[in-house]
């Protein structure tokens, strides 16, 4: 019988981009909101905070129990 490897979730994203599978992912998630127009970086009015941000790191999942991403 073959031995499962857990996939671990990091955190934190200084966890995250020490793994280059995550770091792939980070890229790979960048690109499609970039792709879909989701942000625009803008210069914000003097005294204006700009919106936090959080990365989540979760795997996904097949129904069989397969790695989807």
């Amino acid at each position: 019988m073959a031995a499962i490897s857990k996939i671990i979730e990091p955190r934190f994203f200084h966890e995250a981009v020490q793994d280059p599978k995550w770091r792939e992912a980070i890229a790979n998630e960048i690109q499609a909101l970039e792709e879909n127009h989701t942000w625009s970086v803008e210069i914000l009015p003097p005294g204006k905070k700009p919106i936090n941000c959080k990365w989540v790191f979760k795997v996904k999942y097949k129904s069989d129990g397969s790695v989807e991403r």
